[in-house]
């Protein structure tokens, strides 16, 4: 079985498992009495969800957005979806809001998981669970569970999308003989988002050996996550980084690029509008290997194109069930299903955690991935 059937697999079987856990809190309990499960499918029926997300700028939150709010109301339930077009006050005030309003679990995915501390207060004075969702609210102890995917695994696998696309690792993932030296320079992700530092970790357990052996080489000397962060995830940041990584590196000509680790496809967007404005040609021998992340449409389609060479698929229905197999166990007086209880570290607690596996795309795979699986149609990457 090859690496990306593989991983193919472990999503289908991760959804199937999920399905059951959807099925199981929505129905018979575990180890309980028929009266038992009955008593508990009527626990907070028709209860109000509150979904708060950070902006509706980023295709995939829509999504995520989206998806938690349908299953929810397929499930009975009411919702209040919010987005908070990644203002930090107003996404405060809209969680106070749903609190007021009565609902019985808070879904948060946080602009700044630091950030909403009083909130999170409110709601356990409240006796309103909370979810973190995808991003961990973090400095507080107030959160009860966190739905995410495996987020040191995606640097990971970032960092071994660009040894593949640098020629050093084939696409089994076996090394090729080849030895470089290749000139790369590394993004990271923002400092307010905890997720960001997890997938800096995975990419430099697998980069930095490699730095430090010669095999890669940072023209910049940038390789810290304070040096190589950018703050709100910004586009126009990411560009003027690569902008100023162009000119004082690489204006001579005298080196290469070769490669550049970017976190988030929002973040390729800025490199690659800097790597053009530079002067550099898509599917020219000077254009380098650029990783990704989330699968969004105007990224696929760059990947399609060639101007980015991998991105990191997150199918978020997965997610969004995930976190309403959680809600449900809350409302249902049940305990949900985890599968972490040590990576998620808050700063005041360990939160219990469901992890969801990420897959590569590239443009080898990306039909089987996002249009067989039915997560984009072919016209959707036209």
């Amino acid at each position: 079985m090859s690496f990306r059937t593989k991983k193919l697999a472990a999503v289908v079987a991760v959804g199937a498992a999920i399905a059951l856990s959807i099925s199981a809190c929505s129905g018979g309990g575990r180890g309980g009495t028929a009266a038992d499960d009955s008593n508990s499918a009527t626990v907070n029926k028709g209860a109000l969800v509150g979904i708060a997300m950070p902006t509706k700028v980023d295709q995939r939150w829509i999504q995520d957005g989206n998806n938690v709010q349908k299953y929810l109301q397929d499930a009975g339930y009411k919702t209040d979806l919010e987005y908070a077009n990644n203002d930090i006050p107003t996404q405060g005030q809209q969680i106070e809001s749903m609190i007021t309003k009565g609902a019985k679990v808070l879904v948060i995915a946080s602009i700044d998981g630091g950030a909403l501390g009083q909130q999170l207060d409110d709601a356990k004075a409240a006796g309103v669970k909370v979810i973190s969702y995808d991003r961990l609210l973090t400095g507080d102890a107030n959160v009860d569970y966190y739905a995410t995917f495996d987020n040191f695994k995606v640097g990971v696998l970032q960092a071994d999308s660009l040894l593949t696309g640098l020629g050093y690792l084939d696409d089994s993932g076996a090394k090729t003989g080849k030895t470089g030296p290749w000139h790369i320079e590394i993004f990271a992700g923002s400092p307010d988002d905890n997720n960001a530092t997890f997938f800096y970790n995975g990419a430099m357990s697998v980069l930095k050996p490699l730095i430090d052996a010669g095999t890669l080489v940072v023209t910049s000397g940038q390789t810290a996550f304070n040096q190589t962060a950018i703050q709100g995830w910004d586009p126009a940041t990411a560009k003027k980084r690569m902008d100023d990584l162009l000119a004082k590196s690489y204006s001579t000509g005298a080196t290469k690029l070769n490669g550049i680790l970017s976190p988030y496809d929002g973040l390729s967007d800025g490199i690659i509008a800097a790597l053009e404005s530079g002067g550099y040609k898509v599917g020219s021998t000077d254009w380098p290997i650029i990783t990704g992340q989330d699968a969004e449409v105007a990224s696929v389609k760059q990947l399609i194109a060639g101007s980015q060479y991998s991105t990191i698929f997150k199918d978020t229905r997965l997610l969004a069930k995930q976190a309403v197999a959680m809600t449900e166990a809350l409302l249902q007086n049940k305990k949900p299903e985890v599968n972490d209880t040590k990576s998620y570290d808050n700063g005041k607690k360990v939160v219990p955690t469901y992890l969801l596996p990420p897959v590569v795309v590239t443009v080898d795979n990306y039909q089987k991935e996002l249009i067989d699986s039915g997560y984009y149609t072919a016209a959707d990457l036209k």
